[in-house]
């Protein structure tokens, strides 16, 4: 997903640098100019006989500059291994795993669940049920096992640097039963140990908050031309937001989100208050 990003935002400069209209760019490849909107964009996969038939159009002579622009295509066709999971995974959501695959900073508010990177076996499996009313056992110990997948990024080699946000009542709404949130609370108060994790609560004493639009994710990537992206989930969709104006004010709301919150070393004793009270 990152790679098809990428390759498509150098392919859109290397056009508008020289002139070229998206409808005759799509003329050289026999496409539509939809279809290079969708390329420039990264939401197709790319062929490497219309990539060298456009970096020809845009005057890309170099064999070195085609040679790794081409490569990009190689890896951007590559299957990410969520893939294996696309029977029970909605085609929005698998976007959205690309992209926190290859995220350096994971950024984020909660108002309801705990994060998804968070989450243990337990508490996962009942929000999963209860999402997906209806599916059989085998669907729902799927999706709940992807989920588990998604966690490794948090002991990889190189591990994102994850900051969240979870407000109060994320840790007193109940799922799966008394157990079931002891068991992710303590999970949550080892999670704090991390280096790379800073985890943040917003208590209920506060009021109000900037989190008062809902749950949102920010993902920032190691490439300097990808932009930042803005993740909203939906009942059936998401949103991925990336224009700079609509970023700045997510990372406004999540700066302003975290000097509200009592600092983050302060997390694990107001964990462990929780907990008491599920004793």
């Amino acid at each position: 997903m990152v790679r098809r990003i990428l390759l498509g935002s150098q392919l859109r400069r290397l056009r508008e640098s020289r002139g070229i209209t998206r409808e005759a760019a799509g003329y050289s490849i026999r496409a539509s100019e939809s279809k290079i909107s969708r390329l420039e964009l990264g939401r197709v996969s790319f062929k490497a006989r219309d990539v060298e038939d456009l970096l020809t159009l845009y005057g890309v002579t170099d064999e070195a500059e085609r040679g790794a622009l081409l490569s990009l295509v190689k890896e951007a066709n590559v299957a990410g291994w969520w893939h294996s999971y696309s029977d029970v995974l909605p085609g929005w959501f698998q976007t959205y795993i690309g992209l926190e695959g290859a995220a350096s900073v994971i950024r984020g508010y909660e108002a309801q669940f705990v994060h998804g990177l968070l989450q243990t076996e337990a508490y996962a499996h009942a929000v999963v049920e209860r999402g997906m009313r209806g599916a059989s056992r085998e669907d729902v110990d799927r999706r709940v096992s992807l989920r588990l997948a998604r966690q490794k990024l948090l002991v990889a080699e190189r591990a994102p640097e994850v900051q969240l946000v979870l407000d109060e009542a994320v840790l007193r709404r109940v799922h799966g039963g008394p157990e079931v949130m002891r068991g992710q609370l303590e999970h949550l108060i080892e999670v704090t140990e991390l280096p790379q994790v800073s985890l943040q609560i917003v208590p209920f004493s506060h009021g109000w908050h900037h989190g008062e639009s809902g749950t949102f994710t920010l993902l920032t990537f190691p490439e300097s031309d990808l932009s930042d992206v803005v993740f909203l989930e939906q009942l059936t969709s998401a949103l991925y937001l990336d224009k700079r104006e609509d970023v700045a004010q997510y990372e406004r709301a999540m700066r302003n989100l975290r000097e509200e919150c009592p600092p983050a070393d302060e997390t694990p004793a107001l964990l462990r208050r929780i907990l008491s009270e599920f004793a």
